[in-house]
Parts: structure tokens; sequence; C-alpha cells
């Protein structure tokens, strides 16, 4: 399933009625609940990544446009990696003339935002779940990314 699939599921959820919704088919768990009118929640778990989005209370146009994601980091010899929860164009910036959200030693906080993923005009802040250090970004601002790509090599602080 590619993610204009869960996007296109996200988008009927939130225009209906529905409070929650918990789907597992045995490979991945998709699970979307409304806390209030125009929050959402999604968490996606596979073998290796668990992305989680999020939209902050907010008309829901600027939610669909503006979408916060975290992942788990995939351990290995090197560090962890951050890899992509979807396929998506790489922004390291908020803006083309902005400096990056983050560069090669710059120790991060939990929910502190790493970059900017865009899928279908949303802009998806991709959030570090934990406190770490960043070793290596490993895409290029721009750069068209897939699912699974590695992002980021880190350290836990």
């Amino acid at each position: 399933m590619d993610d204009k699939f869960f996007l296109a599921i996200v988008d009927k959820f939130n225009s209906s009625n529905i409070a929650e919704l918990d789907f597992n088919d045995g490979n991945m768990r998709l699970v979307l609940r409304k806390d209030g009118a125009f929050k959402q929640g999604l968490q996606i778990t596979g073998d290796n990544i668990i992305p989680v989005m999020s939209g902050k209370e907010m008309p829901a146009a600027k939610a669909a446009a503006d979408v916060h994601l975290g992942i788990a980091a995939q351990t290995n010899g090197d560090g962890e990696k951050i890899k992509s929860p979807i396929v998506a164009t790489f922004y390291s910036s908020p803006k083309p003339d902005a400096p990056p959200f983050v560069k090669a030693g710059a120790k991060v906080k939990a929910g502190q935002t790493l970059c900017i993923l865009e899928a279908m005009k949303m802009m998806n802040h991709l959030e570090a779940e934990f406190d770490c250090e960043i070793i290596e970004v490993l895409a290029a601002s721009g750069e068209l990314v897939e699912f699974g790509q590695e992002l980021f090599t880190v350290k836990k602080c």
C-alpha cells in the first residue's frame, strides 16, 4: 500500500463522523482517532518502522496541509537510522533560504522537527521520537525519498 492510499483514508476519516478506526491485517496496524473536531492521530506499525502522524487542533484545511510525523529509529552498528515513513520530497529547512532544521553534530530534543516530507501538497514535519545527536543527514534537500529510505543517522542522548 502506498502513501496515496493512507492519505485517502485519513481524508475520508477526517470528513466522517467516525471517532476511531483501528485496522490490523497482521503485517500492519493503522489507528485513527479523533480527540476533538479537528484533531486526528495516525499510527502505522510495520516490521521496522513505526510512523506516527497527528494534527494539532486547527481548521480541517490547515490540518490536512500541515501534518506532524514521528518515526522510530532502527539500530545498527553505525548508530540508529531514521527512515522515511512515506514517499515524499525531503526538505531540510522550512523555506529555501532558511537554515536547515538540523545538521550533523546537532543535539535534538524529542518532538523537534528534523525535516519536512512533502507528499501530495501536504507538508509533513518529521519529528524526533527521542533526544539524540544527529551524526549524519543522508538525504539532500529537494530529493525524492522512498518509503523506508534512511534519512538520518543518530545517536540517542
